[in-house]
């Protein structure tokens, strides 16, 4: 049986007194420009793509352009090219002109990488493990330059105050599910993995406020993950999710979004090689920000664990014959 996403569901909460209105995010840093546009390419229309690829592929030329040119370059609209610089998360096209000024810059100084083509069949396994090794890295760049700190600290502080923690992921993204469990758990936190979606449900009908549940899906939109993960919001839980679509279904029911990235998909390297990356960094991040907050505990945890491995692993006494 596979779970259909429901529609979006207002949490309740209770009256309280108006907050204090939020400051608006910062625009990307330059730096971070085109990683955004391979992390938002996909889910953008046709019409938006051809801008944010073109702005990507020649930053130079497009901060020479006005608003008009650029529409004209790249057959859209002024209100898509707007809309375009909107998404990449800067207000308005004139601080567009400025990250591209700045990324052309960054590029002319030589320290921007080159661009591999993709894996073919016939490749010798020297170019295979170099053009691998040029996307894990572009992967983990693109990932840090776009990953929302603010955002972060607030899942880490969340984590480290948890009563429960539970974790939901499906293939690949199941096994990072697992690997951030298994470090949760060995700085004594109770966190539990689920990639079978009517455990996964039925343990979060049991969350409550102060528990954390996290959902990791790179295409945003996966129902058995999804499902969970709006049980645990509407029991009030803090919910987190790991995606690189943060505009996907599953943004509905996070609390806090973290942002993947991930290599351009071909044939023989398939999203779900390159997005694991960029979640295992993310995991990796989360999991360091939880042990210093709670390094009173984690540190005594770890070096029992630490212990506890090379006790068991060490050869047994006795006299050989």
């Amino acid at each position: 049986m596979r779970y259909e996403v429901k529609e979006t569901f207002a949490r309740p909460a209770a009256p309280t007194a108006p907050a204090p209105p939020a400051a608006a995010p910062a625009p990307p840093a330059p730096a971070a420009l085109a990683a955004k546009v391979r992390t938002l390419a996909p889910s953008m229309t046709r019409s938006m793509q051809r801008v944010a690829e073109t702005v990507a592929a020649d930053p130079a030329g497009c901060a020479a352009l006005t608003v008009t040119g650029l529409a004209a370059r790249t057959g859209t609209s002024e209100a898509t090219v707007v809309r375009t610089a909107r998404l990449l998360g800067y207000p308005g096209y004139r601080d567009l002109r400025l990250a591209l000024a700045g990324l052309a810059a960054h590029q002319e100084s030589g320290r921007a990488p080159a661009v591999t083509a993709d894996i073919a069949v016939d490749d010798p396994l020297a170019d295979v493990v170099a053009k691998l090794a040029h996307d894990e890295r572009q992967t983990l760049a693109d990932t840090a330059a776009g990953l929302d700190t603010a955002q972060l600290g607030a899942a880490v502080a969340a984590l480290a105050a948890a009563r429960r923690i539970d974790v939901y992921g499906v293939g690949a993204s199941g096994l990072v599910a697992q690997d951030l469990t298994q470090k949760l758990l060995r700085i004594g936190l109770m966190a539990q993995a689920h990639s079978d979606p009517h455990l996964a449900v039925t343990n979060a009908v049991l969350l409550r406020a102060k528990d954390v549940a996290v959902a990791i899906t790179h295409s945003g939109s996966t129902g058995d993950v999804i499902e969970p993960l709006r049980v645990a919001f509407e029991r009030g839980a803090t919910t987190i999710a790991i995606t690189g679509r943060p505009g996907g279904p599953v943004a509905q029911y996070a609390d806090h979004i973290l942002t993947t990235s991930t290599a351009r998909e071909s044939e023989l390297r398939p999203a779900a090689m390159s997005s694991r990356t960029s979640q295992l960094l993310v995991v990796d991040c989360l999991f360091i920000g939880v042990a210093q907050r709670t390094y009173e505990t984690a540190a005594p945890a770890l070096a029992a664990s630490y212990e506890a491995l090379a006790h068991r692993h060490a050869p047994r006494g006795g006299t050989s014959r």
